[in-house]
């Protein structure tokens, strides 16, 4: 099975004759990734069917393009390449806003592959430690939820841990979880130490044999220092039981946050060191062409995008599909 399949048991009694009709798939990842980014492409397609009906491409058009490319959340440096591509190519022609979106979206594609890389967990650890950082509200416990599912569902034994031992409601939001998917999880009283909570998760998934720990930790605000050095004591005391762990950290962004995203991965990065990033919330924003922006700036992988509530609406990155959906093509 793939790991980001869901399998039924299949019904052992016998179908009666004539067979029935097959039921119809549910809605399809790019379907509902599509209508997930509806709203940045809306914002897209809009300003540029409004630039672009049979004009010709000029140094205004131009430099309003890339205004328009900037304002949705793309950065600058994307934009420019943008523009420069199109002057190289089709300047002084006359252009449609469907010559624009096709540019636009191969130019965003050669960006975003690069950065397309699901997580693969190095299952010869034993564990494998994955610790989830993030802004408050970002989305982090539900994120790992679902990649515990989509593990457990690939028959991978994951265990985890609810590093959050300030918020109660974050305790049992992961336990839900821990339910929902047959993993156990490692919790302390509210406002317990949670670097010790992290070295002793890291040693029970060890004693056990687990394939993979997902280590949830508190949101904090990039700007507070003091909540921002506790989490680098989490990581430093998960050294001292695996001195290579954890073996990944990811990123959890919100992408309703927009251009704030950049300071986040800024402030993160360098106080532990992020290896990749997961978006979520796509669905809820029209600023999802931020992501174009961070990967163009900070080149992380870009593990998953999250486009609804549900586990299978979190999915791996996919640059062409999100680049295309992002301007609106089919």
């Amino acid at each position: 099975m793939s790991l980001f399949g869901f399998g039924k048991k299949k019904d052992e009694t016998p179908a009666p004759a004539p067979a029935p009709e097959p039921v119809p798939e549910k809605e399809g990842w790019f379907a509902r990734l599509k209508g997930g980014l509806a709203k940045s492409s809306s914002r897209l397609t809009t300003g540029i069917g409004d630039l672009f009906t049979k004009r010709k491409l000029d140094d205004e058009a131009l430099e309003e393009l890339e205004e328009l490319l900037i304002t949705a959340d793309l950065g600058l440096a994307t934009a420019q390449r943008v523009t420069r591509r199109l002057a190289r190519t089709r300047f002084g022609q006359d252009v449609d806003a469907e010559d624009i979106r096709a540019a636009l979206a191969e130019e965003m594609a050669e960006i975003l592959t690069p950065v397309a890389q699901p997580l693969a967990p190095d299952f010869s650890r034993k564990p494998h430690v994955v610790l989830v950082v993030g802004v408050n509200g970002s989305g982090k416990t539900t994120t790992i939820g679902k990649l515990a599912k989509q593990f457990r569902d690939d028959g991978r034994s994951v265990t985890l841990a609810a590093g959050d031992t300030f918020r109660a409601a974050a305790v049992e939001q992961l336990k839900v979880w821990g339910e929902r998917t047959g993993c156990p999880v490692i919790c302390r009283d509210t406002g317990a130490d949670a670097a010790g909570l992290a070295f002793d998760a890291v040693a029970e998934a060890r004693a056990r044999g687990d394939d993979l720990l997902f280590i949830d930790t508190a949101g904090r605000l990039q700007n507070k220092q003091g909540l921002m050095e506790e989490l680098a004591k989490v990581v430093r005391v998960i050294k001292k039981q695996d001195e290579t762990a954890p073996h990944d950290v990811l990123l959890v962004l919100d992408a309703t946050v927009g251009q704030n995203a950049h300071s986040q991965v800024e402030a993160f990065k360098d106080m532990v060191d992020v290896t990749g990033l997961v978006l979520t919330k796509l669905d809820g924003t029209a600023r999802g062409g931020v992501l174009v922006a961070l990967a163009e700036r900070f080149g992380l992988p870009v593990h998953a995008i999250g486009v609804g509530e549900q586990a299978g609406d979190l999915r791996p990155f996919a640059a062409e599909a999100f680049a295309r959906s992002l301007v609106g093509l089919g």
